[in-house]
């Protein structure tokens, strides 16, 4: 197969809105049943806070479950990652995004995939197919080469050998989300832009830039696995901690860059200059004082940043199960968020509070495509503007106190005149952490802030100030930089059976809090582990002792009924007539799963949820609500167990 030249006349530009149009149609076209997009905070998995990417909500289905919309999906899901957040700044990379995704479950296989993808690029999108280079799984010890992808892409495709790439498990070997899960192989798309290589050896695994990623086709095959084994002889090579065993059911997972491919058809330079970004970008720019003292290249990275961050809280406290701030899990990464946002203003030299204006931008610019902001758009300002004003002020006198003990140091330290702030250890000068900590505890400047400051003043801020300042910390139960990058990391509940009675238990908790409280009460988000459930529920004030002894009092009393748990997959429509509680304004596929507690006349609980559960609720044991506290503005969380 020959490659082509793409015709100049499919060359045009698109707007963010006609690509994820076509991308839709195009999909649909070849028999993929388009799915919503799932919440931004994830439902019964304790080790993410965040929604990752597109196959994130899908893992049962990966596993082998079926899903009620067949074996071809498609969606654009909403994502968020923590772990390129001080990479924010550049052309690339931003914390919120929306992922492009595809997926056989156990139907086509790499050959279908890999074809489909190459035509929605080449052909639907019309880049330009001589610039595109792919990357295969070299292989190693426990898996082996995929010389299948790479003869399909040479043979089918016509790609020339010079732009196939073979890369080590660490660049071309996707997932699991956590330590175990299902995961595979994968092939990935990259578009050449004009900046000149790096070297002799530039491929798409520089950092360089000149090549962007525009797609990844993941082969799901394997399930990694705790091993079991002590004899090294499973069907597929075991390390001492992990085997990677075949799945039964061979699926697809393709993710497609959709930010970047914004930026391509576009023709721009970098992902803050496309529609997505340009009217939030224009925003701060009239906002900012012009400051002599400023550079451009600080100027444009402070702008992007406030983009990025205000883009990602916007999302995540728009979302129907949106948080706010907090000291803890997804609150403490909108704080987070939040608070680098404001310090970067107060770089451009914004003194008034603002953040309210950007998100009203932010929430201006998307909700066509996500209703759900504008929804919630009182509750995204009303806690933009709190968290705001009570941040500047200790912002202010942190910054001043900061400088007041470093500012000798910034540029250089003179080691016969060492400032206050900075200790010797082992021949290495740095910044003193509990000094750090100090300044947190003393004028409220978090730890991680000082950290990117004192960066930016070129003054040493190594590990063990880290892990000194982490220390005092955690005396004070606030997660240091060190502290929540581990818990960012990612990961998905298990399926266990003490799971399965929790999340089962969870229904009948709502259902009790909407008994006892009122019809106000919706599920915010939840947490399920083997030990015990969390559960996050709309509610504006404490429960009293006797409100939380009738909600036990009522879940125990289902437990002790022996009330079957029934499932059964029905239009959306025939779930809104059954009064199915959900979400309805979040947009649901054509067929959904109602679970419903009881039979006939005696149904205490339906609800859509995409499972599992018990079969009877005669298998739970007695429920209990260990603790019941505040979550975030107007959203209460309830700590229980079954003893």
């Amino acid at each position: 197969m020959k490659l082509l030249p793409v015709k100049k006349e499919i060359l045009k530009d698109m707007t963010s809105q006609e690509i994820r149009e076509k991308f839709v149609k195009y999909f649909r076209s070849r028999g993929h049943k388009e799915i919503p997009s799932a919440s931004l905070v994830p439902e019964n998995d304790p080790t993410v806070l965040f929604t990752t990417a597109g196959m994130h909500p899908l893992v049962p289905y990966l596993m082998g479950e079926n899903h009620p919309e067949g074996r071809r999906l498609c969606n654009i899901q909403k994502c968020l990652r923590t772990d390129d957040i001080e990479e924010v700044g550049d052309n690339t990379h931003n914390t919120f995004f929306e992922m492009l995704g595809y997926w056989s479950l156990g139907d086509y296989w790499k050959k279908e995939s890999i074809k489909m993808s190459w035509e929605f690029f080449t052909k639907i999108m019309g880049l330009d197919s001589r610039k595109i280079s792919v990357t295969v799984f070299e292989g190693n010890e426990d898996i082996p080469k995929d010389s299948e992808s790479a003869e399909i892409w040479e043979k089918e495709i016509g790609i020339p050998k010079d732009k196939i790439y073979f890369l080590p498990m660490q660049e071309n070997f996707w997932g699991p989300i956590g330590e175990i899960g299902p995961c595979g192989p994968c092939s990935e798309m990259f578009y050449e832009t004009d900046l000149p290589k790096c070297g002799e050896n530039c491929n798409p695994a520089c950092d360089c830039g000149r090549y962007v990623e525009i797609g990844n086709n993941v082969f799901m095959e394997y399930e990694k696995k705790e091993s079991r084994i002590t004899n090294h002889e499973s069907q597929v090579k075991n390390n001492e901690k992990y085997e990677y065993v075949v799945l039964k059911q061979k699926n697809v997972d393709v993710g497609l860059g959709f930010e970047r491919l914004v930026m391509i058809k576009q023709n721009k330079n970098n992902i803050f200059e496309t529609d997505l970004f340009q009217p939030i970008v224009d925003k701060i720019k009239n906002l900012e004082i012009e400051n002599g003292d400023l550079s451009k290249e600080q100027k444009n990275k402070s702008e992007k940043i406030i983009a990025d961050h205000l883009r990602a809280v916007s999302f995540i406290m728009g979302d129907d199960k949106g948080v706010g701030p907090s000291n803890v899990d997804q609150g403490y990464v909108v704080r987070k968020l939040i608070r680098r946002a404001i310090r970067h203003g107060k770089i451009l030299g914004i003194e008034k509070v603002f953040l309210f204006k950007i998100a009203e931008t932010v929430i201006e610019n998307y909700k066509s495509v996500y209703p759900e902001l504008e929804r919630n758009k009182d509750f995204i300002i009303e806690q933009l503007v709190k968290e705001e004003e009570k941040f500047r002020e200790t912002l202010e006198r942190g910054l001043k106190e900061l400088k007041k003990i470093y500012g000798t140091a910034i540029g250089g330290v003179d080691p016969e005149n060492l400032p206050k702030g900075m200790v010797i250890q082992n021949n290495v000068m740095r910044a003193d952490g509990k000094r750090i900590f100090h300044i947190y505890e003393t004028y409220g400047l978090p730890v991680e802030m000082s950290q990117e400051i004192m960066k930016e003043w070129g003054i040493a801020f190594d590990e063990q100030t880290i892990k000194e300042a982490k220390e005092e910390l955690k005396k004070h139960q606030e997660l240091s930089r060190a502290g929540a990058a581990g818990k960012f990391k990612g990961g998905l509940a298990d399926a266990g059976e003490e799971t399965i009675k929790l999340h089962t238990a969870a229904h009948l908790l709502l259902e009790s809090l909407r008994r006892i409280l009122g019809d106000h009460i919706y599920q915010k988000g939840s947490n399920i582990t083997a030990e015990r459930l969390r559960f996050d529920f709309s509610h504006p004030k404490k429960l009293t002792d006797e409100e939380k002894r009738k909600v036990e009092d009522l879940v125990n009393e289902q437990i002790q009924k022996n009330l079957p748990v029934n499932c059964e997959e029905i239009s959306l429509e025939e779930a809104k007539k059954i009064n199915a509680m959900g979400v309805f304004e979040n947009k649901y596929g054509e067929k959904v799963k109602v679970y419903t507690i009881g039979e006939g006349d005696n149904i205490f609980s339906r609800e859509i949820c995409g499972g599992p559960h018990v079969k009877n609720t005669s298998e739970l044991s007695k429920f209990k609500i260990k603790k019941e506290q505040s979550s975030s503005a107007g959203v209460r969380r309830i700590k229980g167990v079954l003893e």
